[in-house]
């Protein structure tokens, strides 16, 4: 799978952590759906370190398209809450 968070690049993501980081993407919507930005602010920096933690940096030339894009770190509580809506970036 392929993520892109947005303003760091693009990373080759292992299926084997999808489960992981849907459970964050989950959390995520109920946490800013009670507008915790706390919680928030540290389920984002989670979700976005297990990318690029777990993930291997796509080549800047190697031009392939993004399975699941993830907002930028410094993204507000308030903007994300356009995105993380429903099930969430992760669909399942």
């Amino acid at each position: 799978m392929i993520v892109r968070i947005l303003t760091e690049g693009q990373f080759n993501f292992p299926g084997a952590h999808v489960d992981e980081l849907n459970e964050i993407d989950n959390r995520l919507v109920e946490v800013i759906e009670q507008e915790d930005r706390a919680k928030f602010e540290v389920l984002l920096k989670e979700m976005l370190d297990l990318v690029r933690e777990k993930g291997t940096p796509v080549p800047v030339d190697e031009l392939v398209e993004s399975d699941l894009v993830l907002p930028e770190p410094d993204i507000t509580l308030e903007e994300a809450e356009e995105l993380f809506t429903g099930e969430g970036m992760l669909p399942g």
